[in-house]
């Protein structure tokens, strides 16, 4: 079997809405796709594979990133797309989830949801009889994900299975729930690396170690430091505080977190001189936003979860893995939308 008919069989008209619902060769299939159309794209060679395709783009939080992304990705392929943002429509207010996919199946190709409860992509992807991509939830940013592995392979030049990265600091969120996941299925080193009190859901991580016996993955859960970071490829955090989180948080995790600080001292522990730094975004690095300046007047901090020094020197790939979402969204609609 072809890889092409490979993709075809496996993935076409699949949700993406987390990444337990794949296999590592499912999401290497992805990646793998992702990289050529990257490259066909840098090479002006581009095929059109989504021409008459409408996709639905649910937005209940604010997004630069994954909003730009999944609209560049479906026009570069020819698709059409509606933003419905957070006041652009009667979602969860007049209409119910449930509803809202069996209204929009019927008019889209596909449906991309960011917000707040998986429970409601789930419902999206239960109810549609569509495609549903996950752009974020509380609980899982697998799209993230897929764009960090691509990123981590094209700037190793190894496999999955050989590549280590570290995620320090809340390991309780999204991101940090998603990459353990994803590293897990694909067999890499993971070290998880923060307080106690914000290590990843008990179950998640139970279910990750299942996962690591099958795939050889190794997976380290540590409040040291040097442990979690050394000799590894990559240092990855995020910010502290999630979107919409009140004031009155910012204090507790700044105490909890001030040690896991992305800083220079941390990236000169791993002992790898070629060590990449990575970070989801938007960060908060320096005071040149309004956020920036309230905090540096509130706590009197010039940056939180990493440094400006780390975010702005060679080490740094963030803006990498920014690019590489566009490219890893584009192959999930084209793998899960395209018709021969």
């Amino acid at each position: 079997m072809t890889k092409k008919n490979r993709l075809i069989g496996i993935v076409r008209h699949r949700s993406f809405t987390k990444l337990l619902d794949f296999s590592g060769d499912e999401i290497m299939v992805l990646i793998d796709l992702a990289i050529k159309l990257k490259a066909a794209r840098a090479d002006g060679n581009e095929t059109k594979h989504l021409k008459g395709k409408q996709i639905a783009l649910i937005f209940e939080k604010a997004s630069t990133r994954t909003r730009c992304s999944f609209e560049v990705a479906a026009r570069e392929q020819g698709a059409g797309v509606t933003y419905l943002g957070p006041d652009g429509s009667q979602i969860g207010y007049k209409e119910s989830i449930k509803d809202t996919g069996r209204v929009l199946g019927r008019l889209y190709d596909a449906i991309e949801y960011r917000g707040f409860s998986q429970e409601n992509v789930e419902t999206l992807a239960k109810y549609s009889g569509v495609p549903v991509y996950n752009g974020l939830t509380d609980e899982f940013h697998p799209t993230q994900v897929l764009a960090d592995v691509m990123t981590m392979i094209e700037l190793s030049g190894k496999s999955p299975e050989d590549i280590s990265f570290c995620f320090i600091g809340d390991c309780r969120n999204n991101v940090a729930h998603s990459l353990m996941t994803g590293g897990a299925i694909l067999g890499m080193d993971v070290r998880i690396c923060g307080p106690e009190s914000l290590m990843p859901d008990e179950e998640l991580t139970a279910t990750c170690r299942r996962i690591s016996e099958k795939t050889g993955s190794k997976l380290l859960l540590t409040q040291d430091k040097k442990e979690s970071v050394e000799d590894v490829d990559f240092i990855y955090t995020d910010v502290w505080v999630s979107m919409g989180e009140p004031w009155e948080k910012w204090q507790d995790r700044i105490d909890l977190l001030l040690p896991y600080r992305a800083d220079m001292e941390l990236l000169e522990i791993s002992g790898n001189p070629e060590i990449k730094f990575m970070h989801c975004l938007p960060s908060f690095h320096n005071r040149e936003t309004e956020l920036g300046e309230k905090i540096y007047e509130k706590f009197g901090l010039e940056s939180l979860e990493v440094t400006d020094e780390v975010f702005e020197s060679r080490h740094s790939v963030v803006f990498d893995q920014a690019e590489n979402r566009m490219h890893t969204i584009k192959a999930i609609m084209v793998a899960t939308l395209w018709e021969e």
